[in-house]
């Protein structure tokens, strides 16, 4: 359940809005009690098991290719902590806050759920260092994917021993530093706590929870830009028409036509089957079955990420209602791995089309327009080379969009033999995302433009997306710097819905 500024974690009912909220509105958790309650059962197990002697992997064991090595029971809580320090191995540049916050969140609801064998006050410690602004320095670099996200979650563990670096306030400084600042203390790992808190799919699983919310804000104003080139080459809605859609019942394609007949309602710029020409080029006619398989493809990724927010993901799992302690895969990325292949690809799709109807915007011979959007072409090159630009991007997104979860390579000595490269994955995607919305900006920078040659009333949505556009670039009349346009635009397809 969440309020104006807190957000209850249970381990059970976690969604992506959430995440994203947590992440970037600096909403504050709070444990639910019943969620306590199961860790507490959960960590009276591993106190039986280091007391009793039992051999159980990554509790009494090493880890890896070493979990045959039995470790004494003086030493367990030095092994969880060697374990972190051993693990933080990440490089590059560290990730943005946002995703640091999304999967400390994450984590805290996985181990709400009460089977991961971690000590209440260290699970308050993440907790309060995500709601004082404690963010680890974690690099981005560096994870398989399997095993879970090892190297990352141990930069975030790191901190919370009063190691590493963290960021706090807007400053970088080292993490026990940081914990101070907040006022907070470091911690002692205790057996399986170390294991508890970096085995899991948390980082591959923030990016996409930040990749999704993101998507959709790309998905719906795909549709209005591409109203808006619609109207300015005065295309056919009736390739719109539902009746063409129900026969072919896919859902986003249904979608994706309903809301371009609603952006476009109202129109005076488009033209009936025959009156100009008897169809539109496929990058206009077929606009719903290209976004609405993207929207089809962004249903089944958000469908798999929800499952993942509240999943268990770590090893072994504890089973406190039958005393069962089983070592299995959940850390295993490929659920994730898969699914931001498929949106990365999805969302490039995007793009792909875009700069296709960019082309027919700004080329004379396709649009009826001015050549490249301007009225003294020779003199002046209007809007030539932001359709360069955007052949190079999409160009870019066609390399990033190789499947990194067909990769494989095998790690600690051939025993993790199978890794998703999941995070690899959801890194690429995000990178995807980013370059999608340039070349949305570049689209309805250039539609925006050529409306202006034209006459007549605009739709009911594309009115709205022409509006916004116009208050913060105006139409090109003479060359100027196209870079700093294109930058507002891609900022406008980027930051929210272009139409209420």
């Amino acid at each position: 359940m969440k309020s104006s500024t807190v957000i209850h974690l249970d381990g059970y009912q976690l969604s992506i809005e959430q995440v994203a909220a947590i992440a970037r509105e600096r909403l504050q958790i709070e444990l639910a009690p019943e969620a306590m309650e199961r860790v507490r059962l959960s960590r009276a197990m591993v106190e039986e098991m280091v007391s009793s002697q039992q051999v159980v992997y990554g509790i009494t064991t090493g880890f890896g290719k070493f979990s045959d090595v039995v470790i004494p029971a003086e030493d367990v809580s030095q092994l969880q902590e060697n374990l972190i320090m051993s693990h933080a191995c990440g490089m590059g540049e560290p990730y943005p806050a946002e995703v640091v916050r999304a999967m400390m969140a994450l984590r805290i609801n996985a181990l709400a759920k009460g089977y991961s064998g971690i000590r209440e006050d260290t699970l308050l410690l993440l907790k309060e260092m995500c709601n004082r602004g404690v963010h680890p320095i974690i690099p981005q670099q560096g994870s398989l994917g399997a095993s879970g996200d090892l190297a990352p979650l141990a930069h975030m563990v790191l901190v919370m021993l009063g190691k590493g670096e963290a960021e706090y306030q807007g400053s970088r400084m080292p993490g026990l530093d940081a914990l101070h600042a907040a006022g907070l203390k470091p911690v002692r790992l205790e057996a399986k706590e170390g294991l508890a808190l970096i085995n899991g799919t948390q980082a591959m699983t923030a990016l996409l929870c930040l990749a999704v919310t993101d998507a959709k804000i790309l998905i719906e104003n795909a549709d209005v830009v591409a109203a808006m080139t619609v109207e300015a080459l005065h295309g056919i809605p009736k390739a719109f028409d539902p009746q063409l859609h129900l026969v072919r019942p896919h859902p986003g394609q249904q979608e994706s036509a309903r809301k371009l007949l609603e952006h476009l309602a109202g129109s005076e710029r488009t033209t009936a089957q025959g009156a100009l020409r008897v169809q539109d080029a496929y990058s206009l006619r077929c606009v719903p079955q290209v976004h609405g398989a993207t929207r089809d493809a962004w249903d089944y990724v958000y469908a798999a990420v929800t499952r993942e927010c509240n999943s268990v993901t770590d090893n072994p799992i504890l089973f406190s209602e039958t005393g069962d302690v089983i070592s299995g895969g959940n850390f295993h990325g490929q659920p994730m791995a898969l699914a931001a292949d498929f949106l990365a690809i999805a969302i490039a799709e995007l793009a792909n089309i875009s700069e296709r109807r960019t082309e027919r915007l700004v080329n004379p011979q396709l649009s009826g327009l001015p050549g490249f959007l301007t009225e003294k072409g020779g003199l002046h090159s209007g809007f030539m080379i932001t359709q360069y630009v955007a052949a190079s991007i999409v160009s870019e997104n066609k390399v990033l969009c190789h499947p990194a979860s067909v990769d494989s390579i095998p790690s600690s000595a051939n025993q993790e033999d199978h890794v998703s490269m999941g995070t690899t994955a959801a890194r690429k995607l995000r990178t995807i995302l980013s370059n999608s919305a340039k070349v949305l900006g570049i689209e309805y920078l250039a539609a925006a433009q050529a409306i202006e040659f034209g006459k007549g009333k605009l739709g009911a949505g594309t009115e709205q997306a022409y509006a916004k556009i116009r208050q913060a670039i105006p139409p090109l009349a003479d060359d100027r710097e196209m870079h700093l346009d294109m930058r507002k635009a891609e900022e406008l397809i980027a930051g929210g819905f272009l139409v209420s």
